[in-house]
């Protein structure tokens, strides 16, 4: 969202953003428009009340957002993940106006109640024909009964009883091909799916510098991440290894590690110039994923600086590494396919190896900031004709 709000600034556009108030947020002359913060994971019992409404449709986030539109006046909106923290009732407002609205979907969560199509470890599509009091039944949203309650009611009164989103969406932008085929699959119009990739952050690019012996994985610490098979690879085969992340699943992959005395090392969160150096040092990049990820950012990042990917092969990411060309791909969740990756890299010479870093950028080169903005650019005229 902020690389789009600054690329169409750049092109001569006038763009307003509408946000959560959040201390981490950068200086906005907007910030007067945006609704008051709240945290689903650290509120008292009133806060959690409030979190209700968010869920379901909030009256504060409608009103400021009204206000926005009457002072902006703006030709079209284009929102992301504004559930949850913001709800749709923005939605009502855009329609009132009658104002197109494009939509980013980052996630799954317009088809699926806890927004993964992944549960209890597997792929679930258990929710097509909007039969999400499956999420009940299978207590989709972290195990949790009462969470799950909530966003199976929050499906049915959005999706079924107010059909806000069908209703008040004029065209959705998805990352890769497969998300499209997923949101088809569920009942979505295909020709209001446009796939635009998204693009790389040009700030990664520059300096090279030598690599050093180990694996590296970066990205949340959660179970459809897929780690557990990494440390369990590492652990068979001692290859070093350094996770950088933070998550839910923190305490048990540390757990895991020590019972495997793995050869693992946990860096914790890292952002800016002291990730990219661990990037930049490490032998491979590891994306272990076990859901079906949409187009991770950690692979265009990787990709664009020239890493070796060793990814699962899985969701939208077969879309951008062929395997052993551009990088390598991996059966999701087989520690084994993992390790004979692994095995194969290290086989390599230093002018393959060169060879897969090289295809690996320009596998990207189209996906750039400049790129990224004329396919936007394109949907909006078609949009606004």
């Amino acid at each position: 969202m902020l690389a789009l709000s600054e690329e169409l600034t750049k092109a001569g556009h006038q763009v307003a953003v509408f946000s959560m108030q959040h201390p981490k947020n950068l200086p906005s002359i907007w910030s007067k428009y945006f609704i008051s913060r709240l945290s689903f994971n650290e509120g008292k019992f009133f806060d959690k009340l409030k979190m209700l409404s968010r869920l379901f449709y909030s009256f504060e986030a409608k009103r400021k957002f009204r206000a926005l539109i009457n002072d902006f006046k703006p030709d079209l909106i284009h929102i992301h993940n504004i559930y949850h923290h913001i709800s749709p009732s923005i939605l009502d407002v855009a329609r009132k106006y009658k104002i197109p609205v494009v939509m980013h979907v980052h996630d799954y969560k317009l088809i699926c109640p806890n927004y993964k199509l992944f549960v209890k470890g597997k792929e679930c599509e258990r929710c097509k024909k909007t039969l999400y009091y499956n999420c009940v039944v299978n207590r989709c949203v972290n195990g949790s009964l009462s969470r799950s309650i909530g966003a199976t009611l929050e499906m049915y009164l959005h999706n079924v009883i107010l059909k806000i989103y069908r209703k008040s969406l004029t065209r959705l932008i998805s990352p890769s091909k497969f998300m499209k085929e997923q949101f088809v699959a569920f009942g979505w119009p295909a020709e209001m799916i446009n796939v635009v990739y998204n693009s790389y952050d040009n700030n990664l690019l520059g300096e090279k510098l030598d690599e050093d012996d180990y694996l590296l994985y970066f990205g949340g610490l959660s179970e459809e991440k897929g780690i557990e098979t990494l440390i369990k690879a590492a652990a068979k085969i001692n290859a070093k290894t350094k996770i950088v992340g933070d998550g839910r699943q923190d305490k048990e992959l540390k757990k895991l590690a020590k019972q495997l005395t793995a050869p693992v090392e946990f860096c914790g969160f890292k952002s800016g110039d002291n990730l990219k150096k661990l990037i930049l040092k490490a032998k491979a990049i590891i994306i272990p994923s076990i859901w079906p990820e949409n187009m991770p950012l950690s692979l265009l990042e990787s990709l664009s600086l020239g890493k070796i990917v060793i990814a699962s092969n899985i969701g939208g990411i077969p879309e951008l590494i062929q395997d052993s060309l551009n990088g390598f791909l991996f059966e999701a969740g087989n520690c084994d396919d993992l390790i004979e990756k692994i095995k194969q890299l290290e086989r390599l010479d230093a002018n393959q190896k060169e060879k897969i870093k090289q295809a690996a950028k320009l596998s990207i080169k189209e996906f750039n900031g400049q790129n990224n903005l004329d396919d936007v650019l394109k949907i909006y005229s078609e949009i606004l004709k």
